[in-house]
């Protein structure tokens, strides 16, 4: 999330790069579905991907480039995840400076406290679950290059970048690790979105860490318990609900990023811009995919959870 208000304690498998160019748009399985669509998604951009063909099932607006708030994080976590021989396990300070910057930006965080040794991994799910803009930061300090955090940092963001090239998503751009833009210069498109997910989905670490609806992690040198929620609400309440992503910013507008299986079939959904149903959207769209009915009733989360 861009903004909160609330601050609580609390091995790739065979990857699967997808060029966002190429996902080519298949017709739908029934003439009915291929005429409609899912109907009535308030969304200003939106995707569907059947993840396991890498066909693009249904869009709306599906290259125009829209900010994504901390959906920005997906990416922050793939270029770790991508970093090679990379340690999960590895030990990482948290400095005052990370909790200085979401105190100053107000952004969400996961409430990581100076001094505390957390591992890549929990910093993961920092990073995920919470949307820890904190853990964003230390996780860009920790695998970027420079001698100083701010050379780091932007060393981190040249790093997404370029997995962004790598991965041939043409309309997507970063300038944060976190998804506060500072100029507005942090974009992406709802079919680049869902490419990059498929991708980071390929990563069984990943689809580990998005599919927790909630995890408690000791800090490796204290004994301090923290307790972070998943932001999605589709995790428990939608049936093969398997991740990803929320986002939340004064531009970008609230944003989600979702998967769900049914059988050996999985489907990844975008939402860019959904001001008031982004949820009862994704549930309409994987429906649709699924060609199902679901009655949903979202997962409430805790009063000291953060809100993404």
């Amino acid at each position: 999330m861009e903004r909160s208000r609330r601050r609580p304690v609390r091995r790739w498998g065979a990857v699967a790069v997808a060029s966002a160019s190429a996902l080519a748009v298949a017709l739908p399985a029934t003439a009915a579905q291929a005429a409609s669509g899912p109907s009535g998604i308030s969304a200003q951009g939106a995707f569907l991907l059947d993840s396991g063909k890498n066909k693009a099932l249904w869009s709306k607006a599906a290259d125009t480039r829209r900010q994504m708030a901390s959906t920005t994080k997906i990416m922050t976590a793939v270029t770790v995840l991508d970093t090679k021989g990379v340690n999960l396990d590895r030990k990482v300070t948290i400095k005052q400076s990370y909790r200085d910057y979401v105190v100053r930006t107000g952004a969400s965080t996961a409430d990581l406290r100076t001094g505390d040794q957390m591992t890549v991994r929990q910093l993961l799910y920092a990073l995920m679950l919470p949307s820890g803009c904190d853990a964003a930061y230390a996780l860009a300090d920790t695998f970027g290059t420079g001698s100083t955090e701010a050379a780091r940092t932007a060393s981190f963001i040249g790093k997404m970048n370029q997995k962004a090239a790598s991965l041939g998503l043409k309309n997507t751009r970063y300038d944060s690790f976190d998804g506060i833009s500072q100029r507005g210069d942090n974009y992406t498109t709802p079919r680049d979105l869902a490419a990059l997910a498929r991708h980071a989905m390929a990563n069984t670490t990943f689809g580990t860490v998005v599919k927790s609806a909630s995890t408690r992690q000791k800090a490796q040198n204290v004994n301090r318990l923290y307790t972070w929620y998943n932001t999605n609400k589709l995790l428990g309440s939608y049936k093969g609900a398997v991740g990803i992503k929320t986002g939340t910013g004064t531009a970008a507008g609230p944003c989600l990023v979702f998967a769900a299986e049914r059988g050996k079939r999985t489907v990844v959904g975008v939402i860019l811009n959904d001001a008031t149903n982004r949820y009862p959207d994704a549930t309409k769209m994987l429906d649709w995919a699924f060609d199902t009915k679901t009655k949903v009733t979202l997962r409430t989360l805790p009063p000291s959870a953060q809100k993404d």
